[in-house]
């Protein structure tokens, strides 16, 4: 591979561009020799081959208000634009893909079957439970049984 190659392959790994990535002078001969990915996953490794640390433009002013707004100094009312729930975030896709991994996982383990599945999801979908714990409770009352423990596992379930 030609260094021209390693350093696109390294700037492809390293998520950053191609003119941002530097190969030092003595590995040189080494990034010529790189074939696959692997090997130049090897010299990022080992310091052969770096990104530069990427260019933050902000100007002094900018830095001030930064630290004052660290503190909590410049967020009043009078400085909001948006509503309260825009603000926020976007709730509901935080609190369904929670539901949703529950449910996966419910399904993975064939706690509850296919039909159970798509009628809690379509449920979920339309905003019926609040919260991780009313749908296990929903899952329960329906007549599938879910352990305390297995509960817990459930409401700390992150992937």
């Amino acid at each position: 591979m030609s260094i021209k190659l390693t350093k696109r392959a390294a700037s492809l790994i390293m998520k950053r561009g191609v003119t941002a990535i530097r190969i030092k002078k003595e590995a040189a001969k080494e990034a010529k020799d790189a074939l696959t990915r692997e090997d130049v996953r090897t010299m990022i490794g080992k310091g052969s081959i770096y990104a530069v640390k990427e260019k933050t433009n902000m100007s002094i002013r900018g830095k001030e208000l930064e630290k004052k707004r660290k503190k909590g100094r410049r967020r009043g009312t009078g400085k909001r634009k948006g509503t309260k729930k825009a603000r926020e975030g976007l709730l509901y896709v935080k609190k369904i893909r929670g539901q949703r991994r529950i449910l996966k996982k419910l399904k993975e383990e064939n706690i509850i079957d296919n039909i159970r599945f798509k009628k809690f999801y379509k449920l979920s979908k339309g905003g019926i439970f609040q919260t991780k714990s009313s749908l296990i409770n929903r899952i329960r009352s329906e007549g599938t049984e879910v352990s305390g423990e297995k509960e817990k596992e459930l409401k700390g379930l992150k992937n």
